[in-house]
């Protein structure tokens, strides 16, 4: 499927910081769209619906999977997460950047049916880290973050599956890491010509 924009897939285990990169990210760029999923989960401390995340309980989630609504959805951590496929369509025919938050299952759907979508992949710079991250944040107990710490060992096993790998030690590195991704790929070739089709008309 041919697409004028850049679609950028970010995924990441639970606690390597990828929220605050992305909001970064969408603070210092305003050309990538951020698409707010569907989940089944609770708010956690700070969310905000139709921000964070469409909340919705488990009987509309699975209507709308009935309907064909969602271009990916998995089951992550005993809840259902899916991406409303047309706003991303629409988005990505008008020349914009769209980005996706999502895990390694919802990236494979994706790249089936946009193989030029652009993966990258944050890393935490060591699992002891990783864990004292999931600590400070405070939402989850001790049981829960070590059922986190297992299921990030199975998704860092899947980074192969990515064009780029950020490592989230320094914050502010990381941010310029994922710009610097964001820039190169609006400077391809193909992007480029379709974006000033009218300069290079006269160019040439």
């Amino acid at each position: 499927m041919n697409i004028a924009g850049n679609l950028f897939i970010i995924t990441a285990p639970s606690g390597a910081g990828k929220t605050s990169l992305v909001r970064a990210l969408l603070a210092a760029d305003k050309q990538v769209s951020r698409s707010v999923s569907y989940t089944t989960r609770s708010p956690r401390p700070g969310e905000v619906e139709g921000t964070d995340y469409h909340f919705v309980d488990e009987a509309l989630f699975l209507h709308m999977l009935r309907d064909g609504e969602f271009l990916e959805s998995a089951e992550v951590h005993g809840a259902r997460y899916g991406t409303a496929q047309t706003r991303v369509h629409t988005v990505l025919q008008s020349g914009d950047d769209m980005l996706l938050e999502i895990d390694w299952q919802g990236a494979a759907q994706v790249r089936s049916l946009y193989p030029q979508a652009i993966g990258i992949f944050i890393l935490p710079p060591s699992i002891n880290t990783l864990e004292q991250r999931l600590h400070t944040r405070g939402q989850d107990s001790a049981h829960v973050i070590a059922r986190r710490l297992t299921a990030a060992r199975e998704e860092m096993s899947h980074i192969a599956e990515f064009d780029y790998v950020i490592i989230n030690d320094l914050f502010e590195v990381a941010v310029e890491d994922l710009l610097a991704i964001i820039r190169t790929q609006r400077l391809r070739r193909d992007k480029q010509l379709w974006r000033h089709q009218e300069l290079l008309q006269k160019l040439m």
